[in-house]
C-alpha cells in the first residue's frame, strides 16, 4: 500500500451530537417532524439528498431544510465533535509505515476543512477532499469524492496504481465509492454503519478498534477485480 484514503463522520470522529441538533433544529424550522437518535445516525455519511426523503423532506424542500441546517452546524455544530479514542496514534502509526493519507469526506470540503484544523490533524494529510456544497452540483457522492481526491493525488487508473490505494470508511456508500474507483475498502465498525452494512457492501475487512487499522492496511487485501 502506499495511500490510505480516510473517511470523516464515523471514521476520525463522533459528530452525532453536532450533526443530530443542527438537524432537529432545521426539521423543526421547517415544519418537519424531528429525527430520532436512530435517524439521525442512518443520514450521517450519504449526501442529504438521498437521505432526506426517507426522512420525510419532499425533494423539492431538501435546499431549504439544508440551508437552515447549515446556518447552525457552520456556527457550532461542527464542533460539537469528539475524535474517536485512538485516532491520533493511529493516524501516527499510518504515517510513519510511509503511507500518503488523505481525507475523503462526503461532508462539504470547507466544513471538513475546519474540523480537521479544530482537531489539529491537518498536518497527516496530503489532500484533504470532500463535497462541493450545492446539491446537484459535480462533486457529491462518495465517489464522486474518491475520483477527485484520486485525481489531486496524482494517482494512474491502472490496476496497478490502484491496487496501492486503500480506503478506510464506516458506511456502504465508503465500500461502493472506492469500488466505482477500483480500489478497495477496509469498514471500521465503531462507526454508524452496521457490520452487516458494510460486509453487504463489499468491505474487504473489518475492524473494531483504530489499533488495528495499521496491521489491515498493511496486509494484502485485495479483491481481484481488474
Amino acid at each position: 500500500m502506499t495511500h490510505v484514503l480516510l473517511d470523516l463522520d464515523g471514521t476520525l470522529s463522533d459528530s452525532s451530537l453536532g450533526i443530530g441538533r443542527s438537524l432537529r433544529h432545521a426539521f423543526s424550522e421547517c415544519g418537519y417532524e424531528p429525527p430520532t437518535d436512530e435517524q439521525v445516525r442512518s443520514a450521517i455519511g450519504p449526501p442529504f439528498e438521498l437521505s432526506f426523503p426517507t426522512l420525510g423532506v419532499p425533494v423539492e424542500d431538501i435546499e431549504r431544510v439544508v440551508a437552515v441546517y447549515r446556518e447552525r452546524y457552520e456556527d457550532v455544530g461542527l464542533f460539537e465533535n469528539e475524535v474517536y479514542p485512538g485516532i491520533a496514534a493511529m493516524l501516527d502509526e499510518l504515517r510513519g509505515a510511509g503511507l500518503t493519507l488523505s481525507l475523503a469526506t462526503a461532508k462539504p470540503q470547507s466544513t471538513a476543512i475546519r474540523i480537521v484544523e479544530h482537531f489539529g490533524f491537518t498536518g497527516y494529510f496530503a489532500v484533504q477532499a470532500g463535497a462541493t456544497i450545492d446539491v446537484g452540483s459535480q462533486r457529491r457522492t462518495k465517489a464522486e469524492v474518491i475520483t477527485y481526491a484520486l485525481a489531486e493525488l496524482g494517482v494512474g487508473s491502472t490496476s496497478r496504481d490502484l491496487a496501492g490505494v486503500i480506503m478506510i470508511g464506516d458506511r456502504d456508500h465508503d465500500v461502493e465509492g472506492a469500488r466505482d474507483n477500483g480500489i478497495d475498502c477496509i469498514g471500521v465498525t465503531w462507526g454508524f454503519g452496521s457490520v452487516h452494512e458494510l460486509t453487504t457492501a463489499g468491505a474487504v475487512a473489518l475492524v473494531d478498534s483504530p489499533g488495528e487499522v495499521a496491521a489491515a492496511v498493511a496486509a494484502t487485501y485485495r479483491s481481484g477485480r481488474p
